[in-house]
Formats: structure tokens, C-alpha cells, sequence
């Protein structure tokens, strides 16, 4: 079916907004990352600094930036989150963050990006784990491979964060997400280094920081900032699991999350139903994230 002029108007104007409307909103700088640190750590709150890189920017300007982070972050007990991508997985140029982030204090935890990056990521991290044992990476659910690698980091040093996964297998998503979740979960039950539970869905949380719990394994629920957590934080406060909020700083940040709320209209509802404690949709794959 032929598109009309109007309908490419439209469709041009939404992927155009979220970088014209991030040009009227004040970029979040380092300074603003460690300020708002400091008033999360006041509230009990963990936090995770990553860094959202303009289309412009080089690996000088990203490390620079993850350095001037770091230096304001000394002893909050945050760590750094690095998209190695955009670093060529130059191995120089992840130590040179290891470095910093060790100077002050701050582990290292590797993004997840999209599947062609992904044995890339766990190579890094296993690179940088004599070195810097803190280092973490991020295993995406929805990925078949993540089990494997689970394999390869379960007996290791390295912090894991368990998502659901922004990007699909690419042979076929799981039928279903939740079991491949808690698969995922099971894999580290027993370990003796950290792992992250990152998911805004109450029961899955609660499921996922149970097994951990019952196994003895350090645990912690991980949540990105301005999404709904109230349930949530609430699950994990009630078993004294600490809480870390993901805080992003950056030029890239503003249009990154508008493209991200304009993809889900449901977004509204689903922090209405989070402020006033309602139950989810028994069908939670509604488009709901990790």
C-alpha cells in the first residue's frame, strides 16, 4: 500500500522530535549526575552513572566525560556504566576507564548492546576482571547465548545485571520472557559475587530476588531512573535488599528517553497504576520493559 504525503509528513515529524525538543531541555552534565548522587544516597539509594554520547562525540570526549564523573563521585559507592561500543572495545581505552572508576572507588559495568556486539562485551569484561574484579556486564534475557555466558561469568569476580533485553534474539525471542528471566536468575543462584536484578515488574522482581536470596547470593535490584519503581523498591525494602537507581547524564540522554516515550503510549497508564499500587495486567507482555 502507497503512502500518502501526509502519512510521511507525520512519521517524519515523530522520529525529528525527539532531538528538536531535546534542543529546549538543559543537557544533564557530570556535575548534575554527582548532585543528584548525593541526594539519592541521603534516601537510601544506590546509584549507576552512565553516559549518553552525542552523535558528534569522539572516545576522547566520552572518556573525559566518565572521568569528570568519577571525580565527583569518590566514596558514594556508585559505579560507571559503559556502552564499549562507541569505544571501539579499544582495550586501552576500557582501562583507562577501569582506572578511573577504580581511583575512585567505582567498579566498571559494561552495557548490553545489540547482539553482533554481544560476545565483544563479555570478552572485555573477562579482559579487565585480573585487573579490575568489580568489572561487570549486562546479560540480556531474551537472548538464547546469555545462558552460555552465564556459564562463562558464573564462577568469576564480575557483577552481572540480569534485563530482559532491548534488542531481540536473532533467531526468535523466548515464548515466554518471564521462565527465560528466572532461567537466567537460576544461573547465578549460589555465586559469591553480586548480581543485579534490573525490572520494573513487581512480580518478577519479587521472584527473581527470592531465588537469589534463598541461594545466598549477593543481590541487589537495579532501576532506571524516572520510570515507575514505587512496587518495586517496596518488594525490595521488604527483604533488605539495596536499591540502585541507573542516573544518565549527557548530551544524548533527552533524545534518547523522548524517542523512548513516544514509543510507548501505554507509559501513562502504567505509571498511574504504579503510583496507586495496582496490580499489572495478568498479560505482562504488554510492552511493559524488563
Amino acid at each position: 500500500m502507497k503512502e500518502s504525503a501526509a502519512w510521511r509528513w507525520l512519521r517524519d515529524q515523530r522520529y525529528a522530535l525527539p532531538r528538536r525538543a531535546a534542543r529546549w531541555l538543559r543537557t544533564p552534565e557530570p556535575a548534575d549526575a554527582a548532585a543528584l548522587c548525593a541526594r539519592l544516597r541521603r534516601r537510601e539509594f544506590a546509584a549507576t552513572v552512565g553516559y549518553f554520547q552525542d552523535d558528534g562525540d569522539n572516545p576522547d570526549t566520552i572518556i573525559a566525560a566518565y572521568r569528570a564523573a568519577a571525580a565527583r563521585l569518590i566514596g558514594t559507592g556508585a559505579y560507571l556504566s559503559v556502552k564499549a561500543p562507541p569505544l571501539g572495545f579499544c582495550p586501552a581505552r576500557l582501562r583507562a576507564l577501569a582506572n578511573a572508576g577504580a581511583a575512585a572507588g567505582m567498579p566498571l559495568m559494561l552495557d548490553a548492546h545489540g547482539p553482533a556486539d554481544a560476545e565483544a562485551t563479555i570478552a572485555a569484561t573477562e579482559q579487565l576482571l585480573a585487573d579490575f574484579p568489580g568489572t561487570g556486564c549486562v546479560l540480556p534475557a531474551r537472548w538464547r547465548r546469555s545462558s552460555a555466558d552465564a556459564v562463562r561469568l558464573r564462577d568469576t569476580t564480575a557483577r552481572i545485571r540480569i534485563v530482559k533485553g532491548e534488542w531481540p534474539d536473532p533467531d526468535a525471542d523466548p515464548a515466554d520472557t518471564d521462565a527465560a528471566y528466572l532461567a537466567l536468575v537460576s544461573e547465578f543462584a549460589g555465586r559469591t559475587a553480586p548480581v543485579a536484578i534490573a525490572t520494573h515488574r513487581p512480580a518478577l522482581a519479587a521472584q527473581a530476588l527470592d531465588r537469589l536470596i534463598a541461594a545466598g547470593t549477593p543481590v541487589e535490584l537495579e532501576q532506571l531512573r524516572g520510570l515507575p519503581r514505587a512496587r518495586t523498591v517496596t518488594i525490595a525494602r521488604q527483604r533488605g535488599v539495596p536499591v540502585r537507581l541507573y542516573i544518565p547524564f549527557g548530551p544524548g540522554w533527552w533524545p534518547y528517553a523522548i524517542d523512548k516515550a513516544l514509543a510507548r503510549p501505554w507509559l501513562p497508564l502504567w505509571m498511574l497504576r504504579d503510583m496507586l499500587g495496582l496490580r499489572d495486567p495478568s498479560s505482562s507482555k504488554m510492552g511493559q520493559p524488563d
